[in-house]
């Protein structure tokens, strides 16, 4: 069975597990981000993981009944496990607890979801989610050992905050990053090495340098300029990029995402942060600037807080440009490949053809940010693409589609284009 890559998983017939834990709440982002690849998507819940998140919940983002019940009379012949087994392509257990990665390490079938896991030859994935001590318990370990064995790909755990005050490794993956390493999974038979491979190793050996998220400029110790930029499609190149085997540094600015797999983060604050972060970072074979730097900086930054008196009038803000970071880096001498971003309120082609060539860019991604669902805050993306081929300004426009598929997809069209 092969996996279909870019631009989704569309037709791919997703069985998507939920067990007992708290990062249960970020499996209804999942199933709709899996939704929006074209897969057909189902829900299998544990009795445990009722208790987080409803069946009905679940049905409204995929538009099919949850089954919740290993002895359901309403199933196909009273075998609903062997039916989900045969119909599924891929099982996506998100979040998998200590508790279900035990009972399916030693061939437990003791409700819908475990029997259907034996009963199925579907690839089988599983983000594990469980507090810090229980991950680097020993028979934890011992048991993503075996499932690994059994032919089980294990996602993550991510390390960060923990919902019971911990910090450590244990955390499920964002949704986001799950997808990524769904949409990188390839073809192997069951019971081969479960390890997550990527598609094509073709950035193994390459250093990526990324900025993402938005800058802040600080007007007093209290106010600051910024914008809307949350980071979400800066991190998905990050994560597509060390999926593909690079070595990967993100430059980001204030942001709530986690850091994805293999990936080293800088966090900076200011614009001039970010550039000498980046800086620090060079030389570099590809740098992507998809961050939302801050174009304007106030010329003098108030040591206490502007108060405003009775007879203010307004208050004129007295502001100084900031360094362009890409038209920076694209001026080295040992310039890497450099790939630009361009957030657009209107004229779009005209506004990012022109950032193209006068900030040398070897490749600019626009995007209208004025559209209704994509953009700054959005799951969801469209971008037209612009590169320069024989003295000639040439497109390629990509649809709407959740960030990480579309991220996949433009590091494609960068990986065919990198000297």
């Amino acid at each position: 069975m092969s996996l279909p890559l870019a631009p989704g998983l569309a037709g791919t017939r997703i069985l998507l597990g939920i067990s007992a834990g708290i990062a249960a709440y970020k499996s209804a982002h999942l199933a709709r981000l899996l939704k929006k690849t074209g897969a057909e998507v189902r829900v299998v819940m544990t009795e445990g993981a009722q208790a987080f998140i409803t069946p009905l919940t679940l049905q409204a983002l995929t538009g099919e009944p949850v089954r919740t019940s290993l002895l359901d009379p309403e199933a196909e012949a009273g075998m609903g496990h062997i039916e989900l087994a045969k119909w599924s392509d891929i099982i996506l257990i998100a979040p998998a607890t200590a508790d279900l990665m035990a009972r399916l390490a030693h061939g437990h079938a003791d409700d819908l979801l475990t029997t259907l896991c034996l009963a199925t030859e579907a690839h089988c994935l599983m983000a594990p989610a469980m507090n810090q001590a229980m991950w680097r318990h020993p028979a934890t370990l011992a048991n993503a050992d075996r499932l690994r064995e059994l032919g089980w790909a294990l996602l993550g755990p991510d390390a960060g905050d923990q919902a019971c005050g911990d910090v450590g490794l244990g955390r499920m993956l964002e949704p986001e990053t799950i997808l990524t390493q769904l949409l990188a999974e390839r073809e192997r038979p069951r019971g081969e090495s479960s390890e997550m491979m990527p598609v094509h190793q073709d950035l193994d050996g390459k250093r990526v340098v990324i900025t993402a998220g938005p800058t802040r400029e600080a007007l007093d110790p209290v106010r600051y300029l910024s914008n809307h930029s949350s980071g979400k499609m800066g991190y998905a190149l990050a994560a597509a990029c060390a999926q593909r085997g690079a070595s990967v540094s993100l430059v980001s600015g204030p942001v709530t995402l986690s850091t994805p797999p293999g990936v080293n983060r800088i966090d900076v604050t200011s614009a001039s942060e970010m550039l000498a972060a980046v800086e620090s970072q060079l030389p570099c074979d590809l740098f992507i600037g998809c961050a939302a730097v801050a174009d304007y900086r106030a010329a003098s930054v108030g040591e206490h807080k502007m108060k405003k008196t009775d007879d203010d009038a307004g208050l004129t803000l007295e502001l100084v440009r900031n360094p362009d970071i890409v038209a920076t880096v694209a001026a080295r001498p040992d310039r890497p490949f450099t790939v630009g971003f361009a957030a657009e309120t209107q004229d779009l082609e005209t506004h990012a053809g022109s950032k193209l060539e006068r900030k040398r860019l070897d490749l600019i991604v626009a995007n209208d940010v004025s559209r209704e669902g994509v953009g700054f805050g959005s799951d969801d993306n469209a971008v037209t693409l612009l590169w320069k081929q024989h003295d000639q300004t040439t497109r390629r426009e990509l649809p709407v589609q959740a960030k990480a598929t579309l991220a996949a997809v433009i590091v494609d069209h960068i990986v065919d284009r990198l000297p």
